[in-house]
């Protein structure tokens, strides 16, 4: 029988029946599409997480989380840049020798890619308290004149520089961790991902 014969009612039961066949459908494909995605254990074992700096502004720190631990971006000042190299003689590990603590990218006077751009893992590397950001300089810090500006951890007093230097005579033997990380445009980075591996499949 043709379409344009068919009876009204029926031509109205065959439109709802495709109608809750292509519904149905859906639901039955959406678990299997949202399998492909990450899980949210995934994403908290380890999934790269891409971060957009392009509201950064100079001096203003960025938090996001990376394998459940909190990771700093900090868009650094030309003067916190220029205090880097004045505060070396309060620094245990001032030329980031210990290995562990960085990527072989970040091992430099900045302990990062792009001078400006500080990523470091938010964990003191004493017992594993968080540090609170205490960016600026001198004694409006709380922590005295000398103070270079960087990170200080309240559980028991670690300080740490603008680079996550770890200064001396406090109970964190080493810097803070920069985690891994790279550019993927001028505005944005993924953290967990180096430069090198960008192009491994």
């Amino acid at each position: 029988m043709s379409e344009e014969g068919m009876n009204p009612r029926r031509r109205r039961l065959l439109v709802i029946t495709s109608g809750l066949g292509v519904v149905g459908t859906a639901f039955a494909i959406t678990p299997f599409v949202l399998s492909m995605n990450p899980s949210a254990r995934a994403l908290a074992a380890g999934a790269p997480v891409e971060v957009d700096i392009s509201k950064i502004e100079p001096g203003q720190l960025l938090t996001v989380k990376w394998r459940g631990k909190p990771v700093w971006v900090l868009d650094r000042t030309p003067q916190m840049l220029k205090s880097l190299t004045e505060d070396t003689a309060m620094l245990v590990d001032p030329n980031s020798t210990v290995t562990t603590q960085q990527p072989s990218y970040a091992q430099n006077a900045t302990r990062s890619i792009k001078p400006a751009i500080l990523v470091l893992v938010g964990i003191c590397t004493h017992l594993g308290c968080s540090p609170s950001p205490r960016l600026e300089a001198g004694s409006v810090s709380g922590l005295g004149d000398n103070w270079p500006g960087g990170f200080f951890c309240p559980c028991h007093g670690s300080k740490f520089d603008l680079a996550g230097r770890v200064l001396k005579n406090v109970p964190a033997p080493t810097n803070l961790v920069v985690p891994p990380y790279s550019y993927l445009s001028d505005t944005r980075i993924i953290v967990g991902v180096g430069p090198k591996e960008k192009g491994a499949a």
